[in-house]
């Protein structure tokens, strides 16, 4: 016999959907500050980010999709989108012939450049201007712990990243 579910409380019914209606406003928020900035959407920009934060503006494709937390079809998809545009390269890895790299272009370069100080203003205005410091370290705090109880390090983990 199924256990019965614990139900929310009336009160993390309220905390459950003020998330859900602020982080889903937040990403509409940021996918229409970049697509009017730059023609694309947010998730573009964080793996851009991320190779422009990567050791010669570049990474294996696994490891770009892991620090995007999509799955690697997502990835697949966005890079190829990413590659039309000019901004973002791939490479065959030369040590696993089944790997490849993605590789931050010059003109991607200059396209992040151009937008970042767009994107971090939409950012502070949207989020941390509405926030006192201590109000930021706990929402930071408290985003960790939840990130941490959903990204176990046991192997099979069901993530993104290796689906």
């Amino acid at each position: 016999m199924a256990e019965e579910p614990v139900w929310l409380t009336a009160e993390e019914q309220r905390i459950w959907r003020s998330y859900l209606h602020a982080t889903t406003l937040l990403e509409d928020h940021l996918d229409r500050q970049l697509q009017r900035d730059a023609g694309m959407p947010h998730v573009y920009y964080g793996l851009l980010v991320g190779l422009a934060e990567a050791p010669q503006r570049r990474l294996r494709m696994t490891e770009l999709a892991m620090k995007a937390k999509i799955t690697r079809s997502r990835l697949s998809h966005a890079i190829a989108r990413l590659e039309k545009n000019g901004w973002v390269r791939r490479e065959d890895c030369p040590s696993d012939k089944r790997g490849q790299f993605a590789i931050l272009t010059d003109d991607g370069h200059e396209v992040l450049r151009r937008t970042a100080p767009g994107h971090v203003g939409a950012v502070r205005q949207a989020l941390f201007e509405r926030l006192t410091p201590e109000q930021q370290k706990s929402l930071g705090e408290i985003m960790e712990i939840v990130a941490e109880g959903l990204q176990p390090n046991e192997a099979g983990a069901d993530l993104p990243w290796l689906r």
